[in-house]
C-alpha cells in the first residue's frame, strides 16, 4: 500500500492503482465518460483531467498510476479549466437534440455539461453528421452523431462479451463507431452496450420513444429465465412494464444482464395475454368468471378421483414458477391423494432424488476459476451471465475444457474439446476418469480409454487450485444423467474440483426444495406425458415446447378427461378444458432460488392484468373448494415459510445440508438412446418465446432453422 494526498485528504491505495481508483476509495467524484470499473482503461475522453503536483500539465485520472507521496487536486483552477476545455470540445459536434433524445434525463453528457459546460459555444461551424446504422432488433444506432467516441461499447464487446462486433473506423472528425461490414450486433448480452453508452448514441430499439426517464417508477425484481437469478430494475409507467435494467449485485449478475432478461418484458404487454378464465364448451372457448371456472375444476377433479382414483390426477409444473406456486401445486395434488407432480419436464432419466442438485460452488467463484470442465452445455447461450464469468476467468489464465456434441463458439479460447454424440458422453467422461486414474495411479470407476484429448483434460484438471466440473442442461436431461454425475463426482474427488449442475431454469433449485417431485408411488413427468393421467394440471407449462415429449405430449394429454392450464398466455388450446389466467413474475410476489442456492424474493411491480390472478392465490382457493387441509394462507410470505420451514424461512441461502450432488447410481457406459431435450436461448420459456424483438434476433432465427432440420431428419424428409 502507498499513500497519496487527494484534495487534502490522505488516501491509502494499492500500488499500481490509478488516481481514479484512489478517488473512488476516498468518495471523491471525478467527471469521466470513457472510464468504467469493469472495462480496460482507454483514456480517450480526457474528461477526468486532474492537477498533479509537479506534473507540467493536467493528467488523466483514469490512466495515471499513483506514486507514494503524490499530491492530486481534482477541483483546482488548473483541473477545472482543463475539464471545461474538454467539455467544450465534446460539445462542438454534439447535436442539440436533447428534447427528443431517449437518453434525456439519464445522460452523463447532459449532467456534466451543467457543471462544466459554457452557456454558449464559440464554434459556429456546421456540426458533423454520422449516418445511422441498422444493427438488429435490439439496439438503435439511429443517432450516431451523438457519439463521443468513449469506446465503452467496443471494449465491452472485446473484453466482456468476447465478440468485437463494434469498432471505430477513420480518424479525427471522421471517426465513427460501426460494425464495419454492415453486420448486425448479435451477442446474447448486447443490451449492456445501451447501459454503457454515456450519451444517446446507442439506445434500446424496443423502448425507443416509449417514455421519458422521469415518468418511470423503478421497482426491484428477479429475472425469471435462466438460473443466474439476475437482479432487475423494472421500470413502470401507467401500470405497464416499459423497460428492464440491471440492478447491480456483484455476487450474482455484477452490473450486466442477458438480452433475454432485458427484453423479454415485451411479451407481458402482448396480444397473447390471457385476460379472463375460459372453459371449453362444445369445442368452443367461452369466457367465464373465476367462481364458475374454479368450481368446474373442483367438481371435475372430485369426479375423476371417484371414477378413476386419486392416482389418475397429476401436475406438470414449470421450474420457471415460483417456490410458492410449486409448493401449493404439490400440496394440492397430494391433498387429493396423488403423488404425481414433476418439474423435470425435459428429463429422460428420473432417478430418485438424493439431494437438491445445484451449482456446487458460488456464482462469483466462476470468475476466479483456474480450471473448468463443462459437460453438455452451450454455455454462452444456455447461461450467458455464467459465460461472462468463465470468460473473465479465462482472461486471467484459466483453462476451460468441453465435452459436448457440437463445437459451439463460446467467444473464448477453449483448452480442450472432446466432441462426441450425446450417446457417448458417459464413455467420454469415463475416458477422462481413466486418464486421471492413470496419472494418479488409482483405478477408475469405469472402463475408459486414455485418448489424447482425455489426457489433456485430465492434466488440466489435475493442475491449478480453483477448479469446477459443470454439468449443463443437456447433461441433466440426458438418458444416462446419473452416470454422468457419478463419473463427474469421481473425477472431482480425484482432482479437487467442485461438481455441480448449471441448472436450467430460474427456479430449478427451488422446485426441488418445494417438493415438486413425485412421491414413492407417483408418476414422473415422462410417464405423465406418455398418457398416464385422467386429469392434468399444467402450471406455466406448454408441453409441446417445454417437454422432452414435444408434439407427442399434446396427443397424450388430449386423451385425458380434464386438462387445466394455468398460464399468463392463451396456450394449450388444442387439448385443455380450462384456461386460468395467472400472473407472470411482474404481477405477483414470489421467490426464486438460483443455481447457487441463493433465495431471492420479489414483489409484484405492476397490478395483475384484467382478471389475471397470482397463481398461489388461485391454487389456494382451489384447495379450499376441494376441502383440503392446509390452504389457509394469507400471503405469499406465509406460503414461503411453509415451503422452507420456519427455521429456514429468513435465510438468504438454502442450508448446505439440503444441497447435494452426490449419487449412489451405478455407471452405465452403454450408448444412450435419443438426443437430450434442450431449449434454444430464446425458446426457454413462454415469456421469451413471445417477446417480438428477441424472436427477430439472429439466435432466434438460427434456432428455428435448427428445429426444422431436426424435424425433417426425424421424419425422414430430405433437406
Amino acid at each position: 500500500m502507498i499513500e497519496i494526498e487527494l484534495d487534502g485528504q490522505k488516501v491509502e491505495i494499492t500500488e499500481g492503482s490509478m488516481i481514479m481508483h484512489a478517488a473512488e476509495k476516498a468518495g471523491t467524484y471525478i467527471p469521466h465518460f470513457c472510464y468504467h470499473k469493469k472495462l480496460s482503461i482507454a483514456a480517450n475522453c480526457r474528461m477526468c483531467l486532474v492537477d498533479v503536483e509537479k506534473a507540467p500539465k493536467p493528467m488523466p485520472a483514469c490512466a495515471t498510476p499513483v506514486t507514494n507521496g503524490m499530491i492530486v487536486r481534482t477541483k483546482s483552477d488548473k483541473a477545472l479549466k482543463a475539464q471545461q476545455s474538454v467539455m467544450e470540445f465534446l460539445l462542438i459536434n454534439h447535436p442539440l437534440d436533447c428534447p427528443i433524445c431517449d437518453q434525456g434525463g439519464e445522460c452523463q453528457l447532459q449532467d456534466l455539461a451543467v457543471g462544466y459546460g459554457a452557456s454558449a459555444s464559440r464554434y459556429e461551424e456546421e456540426k458533423r453528421v454520422v449516418l445511422h446504422k441498422d444493427v438488429g432488433p435490439l439496439i438503435s444506432m439511429e443517432e450516431m452523431s451523438r457519439c463521443i467516441h468513449c469506446t465503452r461499447c467496443v471494449r465491452f464487446g472485446q473484453e466482456i462479451a468476447g465478440v468485437m462486433e463494434l469498432g471505430m473506423i477513420h480518424r479525427g472528425e471522421h471517426s465513427e463507431i460501426t460494425t464495419v461490414l454492415g453486420d448486425t450486433v448479435d451477442s446474447e448480452v448486447s443490451g449492456n452496450m445501451i447501459d454503457l453508452c454515456p450519451v444517446g448514441a446507442l439506445t434500446s430499439k424496443p423502448f425507443r420513444y416509449q417514455a421519458r426517464n422521469w415518468e418511470l417508477s423503478r421497482r426491484k425484481s428477479v429475472a425469471p429465465h435462466d438460473s443466474s437469478g439476475a437482479n432487475l430494475i423494472v421500470q413502470v409507467k401507467n401500470n405497464k412494464v416499459m423497460r428492464v435494467l440491471p440492478f447491480e449485485n456483484e455476487d450474482v449478475n455484477e452490473c450486466w444482464l442477458a438480452d433475454r432478461d432485458r427484453f423479454s418484458y415485451e411479451a407481458l404487454n402482448g396480444d397473447d395475454r390471457l385476460k379472463a378464465p375460459m372453459i371449453k364448451h362444445g369445442g368452443e372457448w367461452k369466457t367465464v368468471d373465476w367462481q364458475t371456472a374454479l368450481e368446474y375444476i373442483a367438481n371435475g377433479l372430485k369426479q375423476i378421483k371417484a371414477d378413476h382414483g386419486a392416482k389418475s390426477i397429476g401436475a406438470l409444473v414449470s421450474p420457471h414458477s415460483t417456490v410458492e406456486e410449486l409448493y401449493l401445486a404439490g400440496a394440492l395434488v397430494r391433498g387429493l391423494g396423488s403423488e404425481n407432480i414433476d418439474y423435470r419436464l425435459r428429463n429422460a432419466e428420473f432417478t430418485k432424488a438424493e439431494g437438491v442438485r445445484w451449482l456446487g460452488t458460488s456464482i462469483a467463484s466462476l470468475s476466479n476459476l483456474q480450471r473448468a470442465l463443462v459437460v453438455g452445455s452451450n454455455l454462452r447461450k444456455d447461461h450467458p451471465l455464467f459465460a461472462l464469468r468463465v470468460r473473465a476467468a479465462v482472461r486471467k489464465g484459466a483453462a476451460v475444457s468441453v465435452i459436448h456434441d457440437v463445437q459451439d463458439d463460446w467467444a473464448m479460447p477453449i483448452a480442450s474439446s472432446l466432441i462426441t454424440p450425446a450417446s457417448g458422453w458417459a464413455q467420454a467422461l469415463a475416458d477422462v476418469a481413466a486418464a486421471v486414474g492413470a496419472e494418479k495411479g488409482v483405478s477408475s470407476p469405469a472402463k475408459g480409454n486414455s485418448t489424447e484429448v482425455a489426457k489433456a483434460i485430465a492434466k488440466s484438471l489435475l493442475s491449478g487450485e480453483r477448479k469446477a466440473i459443470l454439468l449443463g442442461n443437456a447433461a441433466a436431461h440426458h438418458a444416462h444423467a446419473s452416470s454422468l454425475l457419478a463419473l463427474a463426482n469421481w473425477i472431482g474427488e480425484q482432482t479437487g474440483a467442485t461438481v455441480g449442475y448449471l441448472t436450467e431454469a430460474a427456479n430449478t433449485v427451488g422446485a426441488q426444495l418445494a417438493g415438486a417431485l413425485p412421491g414413492t408411488n407417483g408418476l414422473n413427468a415422462g410417464q405423465m406425458l406418455a398418457g398416464g393421467l385422467k386429469a392434468a394440471i399444467l402450471l406455466n407449462t406448454e408441453p409441446e415446447y417445454d417437454t422432452a415429449a414435444g408434439q407427442n405430449a399434446a396427443a397424450a394429454l388430449a386423451q385425458a378427461d380434464m386438462v387445466v392450464t394455468l398460464s399468463p398466455f392463451k396456450t394449450n388450446l388444442g387439448f385443455s378444458d380450462v384456461l386460468l389466467p395467472i400472473a407472470p413474475f411482474t404481477e405477483t410476489p414470489g421467490t426464486f432460488v438460483n443455481a447457487e442456492g441463493r433465495v431471492q424474493s420479489f414483489h409484484a411491480v405492476v397490478k395483475p392484468l384484467a382478471e389475471t390472478r397470482p397463481a398461489w392465490k388461485v391454487l389456494r382457493v382451489l384447495g379450499n373448494l376441494l376441502g383440503l387441509q392446509g390452504f389457509a394462507y394469507e400471503s405469499a410470505q406465509e406460503v414461503l415459510t411453509a415451503a422452507r420451514g420456519a427455521q429456514d424461512a429468513q435465510a438468504s441461502h438454502v442450508q448446505g445440508d439440503k444441497l447435494g450432488n452426490a449419487t449412489s447410481a451405478s455407471i452405465d457406459l452403454s450408448a444412450a438412446a435419443g438426443q437430450p431435450a434442450s431449449a434454444a436461448i430464446y425458446e426457454l420459456d413462454g415469456i421469451v418465446r413471445r417477446a417480438p424483438s428477441l424472436q427477430l434476433t439472429a439466435d432466434a432465427r438460427a434456432s428455428k432453422v435448427q428445429v426444422q432440420v431436426q424435424v425433417q431428419e426425424r421424419e425422414g424428409v430430405p433437406a
